[in-house]
């Protein structure tokens, strides 16, 4: 008997799991089965340790189970004398566990775990148990005996065995225990193995559980539609197409489209309406619980999130609502002449999903949002179009005396301050800063003192959350220059509270005489069709002879005609 503690130490190893599964596909075999170093004779058969491994009825079990009862696991002196020595590598070298596929077809393949292990032999050592657990299923346990010709014949020397019948499903976790038969040494050996997924191309095409198809498509922008094709679907089965917003999971964005196993082309048309990155084409077979595919084809369309930013009037809020899992931070800025946004003070918010808001803001032009999503950014300016401007700051120059005044479609109050302009884009100098209370609708006095010309106003509404700090400059005064009005740059828009009144009624009194020259152009010509109409030949014309006649005798020819109302002959009238 060869001491067990003085067996050299080696190391135990598993086999790829699914994500290290090799790239050019995985081992075929043609049966499984188990297999011994030559010279080693094994057979198989349920491990009785696991009672439910014994069925009623099962004699052979039965009666290895009985024989199993009644012995007792052997630890012989070795085990006692060298319990620091011993561990699982001084009786298992080299265990491997790895993946191989079984087909019965193209499409009708299985996945086997292939377990391989080198055992040192020794003399109380009569066969292996091998047992495999997964999640959800019971213990599968397998003994693999030598016989004892055999195992007399080859003790003491390392013989292999392997096993391949083991089914499992992609993607599984398998809990594997391997121990020798009796147990020697209470050594046993433990490990988990994960099966190779459905990411691996080999899979995809022959394991049913895997096969999902493959989708192309083609997008027809003008018409919003994206044509489908499927190839490599599962044989003798329909297949399903729709489209879906990708989120935790993929809900219907329209109806599904059915292509019929019988139909020689593979394709469908999907419309959409808007390109959003976090729309889908999802398909999958007509089979129960089908895996399925999805493929995003304007996942890089970030762009198309940052509509829909809109403002209530009434509650003064700005809000927005992501409509795609996309991690996005999202701020209030002020956009610069230069084009540069700079964030506002505690205006940052980050959104994974829903709405986000921010109430008490003052719209102003040159109050904008902004979107970022890792080191991109982009920036939505909601009130760039004067929709919803609240205020404005004009300064009128009239008989050589400027004088700045506030007009306010709200009530407020703001915060003026005279500056001086110097170098750079934000760079303003305040001089002194005074509060200015403007009612609706009426133009107040900002009341600063000295000139204006060449200086500018910093203006800032007072009692709001979120507000734009806003510089008025006003442009160099020419002192030669008869009296005249100066406007502070961007503020010409607010002459529109002016104009576009007065222009709109001017355009509603020329369209009303338009309309009143055509009603009148029209009733003339009609009363000129019917007068025409009505118009007939004079009675008393019909006695006016055509052509008068000279009689021979040097007389003219008087007709007597009944539409004269004359009953006489004709009479010769003479000259």
């Amino acid at each position: 008997m060869i001491l067990w503690a003085v067996l050299l130490l080696s190391h135990c190893r598993l086999g790829p799991s699914g994500a290290a599964a090799e790239s050019t596909g995985l081992e075929r075999i043609g049966t499984c089965g188990t297999r011994c170093s030559q010279g080693l004779h094994c057979k198989v058969r349920p491990d009785c340790e696991y009672r439910h491994a014994c069925g009623r009825g099962n004699r052979i079990c039965t009666h290895a189970c009985t024989r199993r009862l009644i012995r007792h696991d052997l630890f012989p002196p070795q085990c006692l004398a060298a319990t620091d020595a011993l561990n699982t590598s001084s009786v298992f070298h080299n265990i491997s566990l790895s993946t191989v596929m079984r087909c019965e077809g193209r499409q009708k393949c299985s996945l086997h775990l292939r377990m391989e292990t080198v055992l040192q032999l020794a003399e109380p050592i009569r066969g292996l148990s091998i047992c495999t657990a997964t999640a959800g299923m019971m213990v599968n346990c397998q003994i693999f005996s030598f016989t004892r010709s055999s195992r007399e014949r080859m003790s003491g020397s390392q013989v292999e065995v392997e096993h391949d019948c083991t089914t499992v499903s992609p993607n599984q976790r398998v809990q594997v225990m391997v121990k020798t038969v009796p147990s020697y040494c209470d050594i046993t050996w433990s490990g988990t193995y994960d099966a190779p997924d459905c990411s691996s191309g080999d899979l995809r095409r022959h394991v049913p559980e895997c096969i999902t198809g493959r989708l192309s498509y083609d997008v027809n922008p003008e018409k919003r539609e994206l044509s489908v094709s499927v190839s490599e679907m599962l044989d003798d089965h329909n297949y399903h197409l729709r489209l879906c917003y990708k989120d935790f999971i993929c809900s219907g964005a329209g109806p599904n489209a059915l292509i019929k196993k019988e139909e020689p082309v593979k394709s469908a048309t999907l419309p959409y309406s808007q390109p959003l990155p976090c729309l889908c084409i999802e398909g999958w077979s007509a089979v129960m619980d089908a895996p399925r595919v999805q493929l995003c084809p304007f996942k890089d369309r970030l762009e198309e999130l940052w509509f829909g930013v809109a403002f209530d009037p009434l509650e003064e809020t700005l809000s927005w609502e992501l409509v795609c899992p996309v991690p996005t931070g999202v701020a209030l800025c002020q956009k610069r002449g230069d084009g540069v946004c700079v964030d506002l003070p505690q205006a940052f918010r980050n959104v994974t999903s829903g709405k986000v808001a921010f109430t008490e803001v003052d719209p102003h032009p040159q109050l904008c949002m902004k979107f970022t999503v890792g080191s991109q950014s982009w920036t939505r300016c909601p009130f760039a179009d004067d929709r919803f401007q609240a205020w404005d700051v004009v300064v009128t120059r009239e008989r050589g005396h400027e004088e700045a005044k506030m007009m306010s479609r709200v009530r407020a109050t703001f915060s003026v301050g005279q500056c001086v302009k110097s170098a750079g884009p934000a760079a303003c100098h305040i001089t002194n800063t005074h509060t200015v209370h403007a009612e609706k609708n009426r133009a107040v006095s900002l009341n600063l003192t000295g000139e204006l010309c060449n200086s500018c106003v910093q203006v800032r509404r007072l009692g709001m959350k979120y507000a734009a700090t806003v510089v008025h400059c006003v442009e160099l005064c020419n002192q030669s220059s008869p009296p005249r009005s100066v406007v502070v740059r961007q503020t010409s828009r607010d002459m529109t509270w002016v104009i576009v009144p007065v222009g709109v009624c001017l355009s509603g009194i020329i369209m009303a005489t338009l309309v009143l020259h055509v009603l009148l152009t029209v009733y003339q010509r009609r009363k000129q069709k019917e007068h025409g109409n009505e118009k007939q030949t004079d009675p008393a014309l019909d006695c006016v002879v055509p052509a008068l006649q000279a009689h021979p005798h040097g007389g003219i020819l008087v007709p007597d005609s009944p539409q004269c109302g004359n009953a006489e002959k004709a009479n010769l009238i003479s000259q």
